[in-house]
């Protein structure tokens, strides 16, 4: 064998796919939301698929197990497990986050927010790391996945492509599979400052609702018995115009003075 060829046999052999991996300033930008999981096995998985690919984020919303932390199919994740974060509902585990992307498949369900293949997904993570976003991917339980209730918390549902036989998939499977995708196809972020106005977190998209579904009751604007579809309904609107944060609380500070004024009523002039 020749120098040349023996030089790429090297090169052949040696694992390379480490490569991929998201760079570490990602990383700690990406979390991971397991929204009402049964079994404590696959919770492992996900966990074991997590340090797989660098991950170290998790949460996990109302588990179904008390000791899902003990899970010994979390083989070299173990740590990652018990550093695990746990909240009630899923609005407080994507509280923070900029990008929320709800999983699963359309064959039981008629999405409401933008719906993108897996393999597109990775041009949507990359722009929102680039300006310094943070990102949840969220999956649900496995016996039903995410609720209509859970999806509306999401910016949009990514689709993984499956068998119509067969369109569920195992819980640590998805999650090994949706992080491989990023992990292979997002690109490290740019040296130069990317000039972008950051986007407003989960949670003061949610703070924003209240205040305009506070004003809309105040309002006379529909009957109360109308409220739970409202609050659904402004949830995945505020989630589809994107607002900046900066944007989003201006329009906060709107809707405050507006509901101000109308508890107070419309008797006074204006502040000039």
């Amino acid at each position: 064998m020749d120098g040349s060829a023996e030089a790429f046999a090297k090169q052949t052999l040696q694992p390379n796919y480490n490569q991929l991996l998201l760079a570490l300033d990602q990383r700690d930008r990406m979390q991971v939301v397991l929204v009402s999981p049964r079994n404590p096995l696959n919770i492992g998985a996900a966990a074991r698929a997590m340090a797989n690919f660098g991950l170290a984020q998790l949460t996990a919303v109302a588990p179904f197990e008390a000791h899902w932390r003990e899970a010994r199919s979390a083989i070299g994740a173990e740590e990652l497990l018990r550093n695990a974060m746990s909240t009630e509902c899923l609005a407080e585990a994507v509280a923070d986050c900029t990008l929320v992307v709800g999983t699963g498949t359309l064959t039981y369900r008629k999405p409401e927010q933008l719906v993108v293949s897996l393999p597109s997904l990775t041009s949507l993570v990359e722009q929102e790391l680039q300006r310094g976003g943070r990102i949840a991917i969220v999956f649900g339980p496995e016996k039903h996945g995410l609720t209509r209730e859970d999806l509306s918390y999401c910016h949009l549902l990514v689709e993984i492509p499956t068998d119509p036989r067969q369109p569920s998939m195992n819980l640590g499977q998805a999650v090994a599979v949706c992080l491989y995708e990023l992990a292979a196809h997002t690109s490290e972020p740019e040296k130069q400052k990317v000039e972008a106005r950051p986007a407003a977190p989960s949670g003061d998209l949610d703070l924003l609702a209240t205040v305009i579904e506070e004003s809309m009751l105040v309002a006379g604007y529909s009957p109360r018995s109308m409220q739970a579809a409202n609050r659904h309904d402004l949830r995945l609107l505020l989630r589809r115009l994107a607002p900046a944060k900066h944007d989003a609380r201006r329009i906060l500070g709107l809707f405050r003075r507006i509901l101000w004024r109308m508890k107070r009523g419309a008797g006074e002039a204006p502040d000039k």
